[in-house]
């Protein structure tokens, strides 16, 4: 009994490239401007 409660299940999960690809070009295409205490999101594409 002792040893199931000892054991570690590691399941190791790791994003598909293409997920990393997406959310970096989306983090480069996105600009975000401050004009007068007003904040501007521009998506750049």
């Amino acid at each position: 009994m002792a040893k199931l409660y000892s054991e570690k299940k590691v399941n190791k999960m790791s994003p598909k490239k293409e997920t990393i690809n997406f959310l970096l070009n989306y983090s480069r295409a996105l600009r975000i401007r401050t004009y007068k205490n007003i904040q501007f999101e521009n998506i750049l594409n």
